[in-house]
C-alpha cells in the first residue's frame, strides 16, 4: 500500500516537471493592443532589431524570451504597400511596426523631433528602434489615426482618445485631417458624446474641432451653465464659450418667439363671435408665459403640448378647438426644427456680434 501511495505521489510531481509552461502561462491575460509570443519564431514576431540592444556586453538574450507586438502593426500586417521600415517602443514595452515615410508624410515636426527627416533605411531592412513616452494604448490610438484606420474595436477609453489627441498634436500631426468629420476616429469620439458631453466639448474646443462641437452641442441642451466652474470655462476657452451661450439664450428666445403668436381665429358665427374667441387668445396668452417664463434650451415637444392641449378642455366651440389644434400642431414642428440645428446658428450668430 505504501508503494501505490508513493507512486501517485511521484506522478503528481512528475506532471509539473513534464508541462512546465503550461502551468506558467495558463493564467496570463490577453492583451488587447498586443500579443505575447516568442522572439524565436521569426515569421510571425521577428525579434527585435539589433539596434535595440543597448550595448556589446550584454548578456545573451535567451531563444525563448517573450516580446509583445501590437496585433496591428506587426511585421506580416498588410497596411502598406511597402514592408515596415521603423519600430515604436511604447512605454510598456510593446514593438509597433511602422513606416517612416508615412509618419514624416503627417507630420510637422519629424514626429515630434524623434525622426530625421534625412533618415532612409536600406528598403528591406529595419531602422533603429525609437522609444516613445505614450503607452501601447494610446500609441495604438494615435498610429490608427494616422493611417486612418478604425480602433473602435479595441474600445479605447474617453480619456485615452483625449490623451491620444494632445500627443498627436505635440507630434505635429494635424487635427482637422486626421480628426476630422469623414475619418473614423471623429466617429469614434463622437460616440462618446451621450456619456462625456461636456468633456467632449470641452476637448473639441481645446483642439478647435468645430465639426465635432457642433454635433456634441445637442448633448448640451439639458446643461446648466451655473454649473460651470472656473476650471471648465478656461479649458473651453472664450470662444466655445461664447457658442455655448448663444445656442441656450438663443434656443429661449426661439422658444418665446413661437410661442407669441395665439391660434388663428375664425370667421364668426352664432355661438363663437370675436368676443368668445378672446377666451382662447387669454388663456394660450396665460399657458405659453408660463412655458417662456422657465424656457429651457431642452423642453421637450411633449411639454409643450402638455401644458397647452387642455385648454381645448374648457372651450366648448369646435372651430376653436381645431384652431387651437392646428396651432399647437404648428408649434410643435416649428420647435422640432429648431432642435435639429443646435449650435451651427449659434456658431454663425456669435460670429457676427
Amino acid at each position: 500500500m505504501s508503494t501505490c501511495m508513493e507512486n501517485t505521489d511521484w506522478d503528481f510531481v512528475l506532471q509539473f516537471v513534464s508541462e512546465p509552461l503550461d502551468m506558467e502561462f495558463s493564467h496570463v491575460p490577453e492583451r488587447p493592443v498586443a500579443e505575447r509570443t516568442h522572439s524565436a519564431v521569426p515569421v510571425q514576431v521577428p525579434t527585435p532589431p539589433d539596434s535595440f540592444s543597448s550595448s556589446p556586453v550584454d548578456p545573451p538574450v535567451e531563444e525563448d524570451t517573450l516580446v509583445s507586438v501590437s496585433t496591428t502593426f506587426f511585421p506580416g500586417a498588410h497596411i502598406h504597400s511597402h514592408p515596415p521600415d521603423l519600430v515604436l517602443l511604447s512605454s510598456d514595452s510593446v514593438f509597433f511596426y511602422v513606416h517612416t515615410r508615412v509618419l514624416l508624410g503627417v507630420s510637422e515636426n519629424n514626429f515630434g523631433g524623434l525622426l530625421p527627416s534625412s533618415s532612409k533605411p536600406t528598403a528591406g531592412q529595419l531602422g533603429p528602434v525609437v522609444v516613445v513616452p505614450q503607452s501601447s494604448t494610446i500609441l495604438n490610438i494615435i498610429l490608427h489615426a494616422i493611417y486612418d484606420m478604425p480602433c473602435s474595436h479595441y474600445s479605447p477609453s474617453f480619456e485615452s482618445l483625449a490623451t491620444a489627441l494632445s500627443s498627436l498634436t505635440d507630434y505635429g500631426v494635424s487635427l482637422k485631417r486626421h480628426a476630422g468629420p469623414s475619418t473614423a476616429l471623429h466617429s469614434l469620439l463622437l460616440s462618446h458624446a451621450p456619456l462625456y458631453p461636456l468633456e467632449l466639448y470641452t476637448l473639441a474646443a481645446s483642439h478647435d474641432l468645430y465639426d465635432l462641437a457642433v454635433p456634441t452641442s445637442s448633448h448640451l441642451l439639458s446643461f446648466s451653465l451655473a454649473s460651470l466652474t472656473d476650471e471648465m470655462v478656461d479649458r473651453i476657452g472664450a470662444i466655445y464659450l461664447k457658442r455655448l451661450f448663444f445656442l441656450h439664450f438663443g434656443r429661449a428666445d426661439a422658444l418665446k418667439r413661437l410661442l407669441l403668436p395665439p391660434p388663428h381665429p375664425h370667421a364668426p358665427i352664432n355661438d363663437c363671435d370675436f368676443t368668445e374667441q378672446k377666451r382662447l387668445t387669454r388663456a394660450w396668452a396665460l399657458a405659453s408665459a408660463y412655458l417662456a417664463w422657465d424656457a429651457r434650451p431642452d423642453l421637450s415637444t411633449n411639454a409643450i403640448e402638455s401644458a397647452l392641449a387642455p385648454l381645448g378642455d374648457q372651450i366648448s366651440c369646435e372651430l376653436c378647438r381645431k384652431a387651437l389644434r392646428d396651432r399647437l400642431k404648428t408649434l410643435i414642428i416649428q420647435w422640432s426644427a429648431v432642435k435639429v440645428r443646435p449650435l451651427l446658428q449659434a456658431f454663425e450668430l456669435s460670429v457676427h456680434r
